[in-house]
């Protein structure tokens, strides 16, 4: 999956937008990108920083323990199991998912992706097998990672403020951080989840950084070089690592295969969620910036931890090395005690653990909602009652893991919980890239097909005037900025009988044409000619209405009451939005514009079945 997303995102296709060609990305660089690690990092990043590098330097898989080798390895191994292969996953289902709906009109679902290879089979039982699937994985990984987060929690507060360390004390975080994921969730994408994902970025870039400046920092610095070379000189080896010829116990389904599994339970749930936050940007953007965003955190947060850890307990702290590996979830507010200002510091990642519970359930509501919901708008979310609903769903499943293991902690139940959930999603995963592979070959002969065919005025087969009169017509069109009333009065008296005496005229000639008044995704009225060829793809020429600003250009002819005017933009099936505006098109000049997409549309069909001249 990894290797597919690069060579996607490397090759041609990663011009592609996530959405028409004329789309914009919704956020600024730094809101999305802030999101994008947030939804994908919860409070288990903070845990297995600690937690897992201690363990395989004291227990590695295969060199021998509290070596120098260990400790290399050590934080290398917690790198692999936390970077770049699960955010390959991500990647995935965020780009599949992305253009199925921002460029092909399909509902924002998993059941989406499946389209090119299971048909209209998406609409019935099997699709909505496949976003059962993506539910039951969702709700169980997100669950996994709250269950790790108030298990550590709730011993940060019982280090600040003897809070007792029990299952008492873990529902009542649980009813607190649902409460709050709630209401950040009930207030959308754009309100709540993106100010605690900011809020998160800059206190954790804190913590870290304190750690860095009150440590060893030389040493700190030295080994984040090291452990870079060490990651990318190893990563293709540990990638195939099975120990064939060694004996390492339960460790690789303790470790890897467990890592691989909850990936996969939150590959759904990331990738819808990034799919939502990325419309506007090309494949090669979104690719880029979920593999390396995140990834820069992840090795800083890890190296830094991981690190200060090990050198504990080569520093002679034997005590923190066994605390951890036995209780895991003891060993990151043990760490901190080791450094100054311990209240101050333990309090602030106790704030920043709390909001990761609070990103990583709100954004679990939200898309466990969307998932759950038949909606058509992509631009739309489930209603509030849902999302409170599975937000309360979340919190009772992950109190009722944690009860199961009244004796420990809960993790090991919920570790197999994830196991469990999790790799039956895999086989959706890798009919998800079957489905975009496709979708983007389609995309491929849409490209030919267009070159492949001369534009009608190029070409001298437009019927249009060319006299005086049309281009003092077109000065006029290009210099008026109409408003909304005029643009809808022009849809229904120009377009709209045009291309209903142009579908009379398809219909004659053996097509089924046919015109309706329809209403686009964002709730603007449309206009759309639909023509049937055979058994072939549907050929969809729409209008519809769009707002934009007056360009500063206008000068005098702005007009003083309003700031924004109305066009008619044209949106084709496959291509999406192609970002011209037709108002004061004459007829003539209607049918020239969708004979020439019609034109294409038949080369396109001629590519699909024979292939390229």
């Amino acid at each position: 999956m990894l290797v597919f997303v690069v060579v996607i995102a490397v090759s041609r296709f990663g011009r592609t937008k996530l959405g028409p060609d004329h789309s914009e990305p919704e956020f600024s660089t730094f809101a999305w990108a802030s999101m994008l690690f947030a939804a994908g990092i919860g409070t288990d990043l903070m845990f297995f920083a600690v937690a897992e590098p201690v363990t395989q330097y004291l227990a590695p898989p295969s060199v021998e323990p509290e070596s120098v080798e260990a400790a290399r390895e050590a934080t290398v191994w917690t790198l692999f199991h936390y970077g770049i292969s699960g955010w390959g996953m991500y990647a995935l289902m965020g780009m599949a998912l992305g253009y199925f709906a921002y460029r092909l009109g399909l509902p924002l679902a998993v059941r989406s992706a499946l389209t090119p290879v299971i048909g209209k089979r998406t609409e019935g039982p099997v699709g909505d097998a496949v976003d059962l699937a993506a539910v039951l994985g969702t709700i169980f990984g997100v669950a996994t990672t709250l269950g790790i987060a108030v298990v550590q929690l709730n011993f940060g507060l019982n280090m600040l403020f003897d809070v007792p360390m029990g299952l008492t004390a873990q529902i009542a975080l649980i009813v607190l951080g649902v409460a709050m994921a709630t209401l950040s969730a009930v207030s959308g994408v754009d309100k709540g989840i993106k100010w605690l994902s900011q809020a998160n970025v800059v206190l954790a870039l804190f913590l870290a950084f304190w750690i860095l400046v009150t440590g060893r920092t030389t040493y700190l610095l030295d080994a984040l070089v090291l452990n870079v070379g060490d990651f990318a000189r190893r990563f293709p080896d540990m990638t195939m690592q099975t120990f064939a010829f060694e004996d390492t116990g339960t460790w690789m389904a303790d470790w890897t295969l467990f890592f691989w599994a909850w990936w996969i339970a939150w590959a759904s749930f990331v990738g819808l969620f990034l799919a939502r936050i990325s419309r506007g940007r090309t494949i090669r953007q979104f690719v880029a910036g979920t593999l390396i965003i995140p990834f820069m955190y992840i090795l800083m947060w890890i190296s830094i931890y991981g690190n200060a850890a090990i050198d504990l307990i080569r520093q002679g702290n034997t005590d923190f090395g066994e605390l951890t590996v036995n209780a895991p979830e003891e060993g990151f507010y043990s760490m901190l005690a080791e450094y100054p200002g311990f209240v101050f510091i333990a309090s602030i990642a106790t704030f920043v653990g709390l909001l990761f519970y609070v990103t990583s359930a709100d954004s679990g509501a939200l898309i466990m909602a969307n998932l759950s919901s038949r909606m058509r708008d992509v631009h739309a979310d489930a209603g509030r009652r849902l999302r409170i609903f599975w937000a309360v769903v979340t919190g009772a499943l992950t109190i009722a893991l944690l009860s199961i293991d009244t004796e420990g902690s809960g993790i090991a139940t919920l570790q197999s919980a994830t196991i469990i959930m999790g790799i039956p999603f895999a086989i959706v995963m890798v009919l998800v890239m079957i489905g975009l592979w496709r979708a983007l070959q389609v995309e491929g002969h849409l490209e030919r097909a267009r070159s492949g065919v001369q534009h009608g005025v190029l070409s001298s087969r437009s019927s249009t005037e060319r006299g005086s009169g049309h281009w003092r017509a077109r000065l006029r069109r290009v210099t008026s900025f109409p408003s909304r009333e005029k643009v809808d009065e022009y849809l229904s008296t120009v377009i709209d009988p045009t291309l209903r005496e142009l579908a009379e005229e398809l219909t004659a000639t053996g097509a089924q044409a046919d015109v309706r008044e329809c209403t686009d995704d964002e709730g603007r009225p449309c206009v759309e000619l639909t023509v049937a060829v055979a058994e072939s793809t549907e050929f969809v020429y729409r209008v519809s209405r769009r707002e934009v600003p007056i360009p500063v250009y206008s000068g005098s002819l702005m007009p003083t009451s309003r700031d924004y005017y109305s066009r008619l933009e044209v949106h084709l099936q496959h291509e999406g939005g192609q970002g011209y505006d037709v108002m004061g098109y004459s007829p003539a000049q209607v049918i020239d514009d969708v004979l020439d997409a019609y034109e294409h549309h038949l080369e396109f069909l001629r590519i699909e079945q024979t292939g390229p001249v």
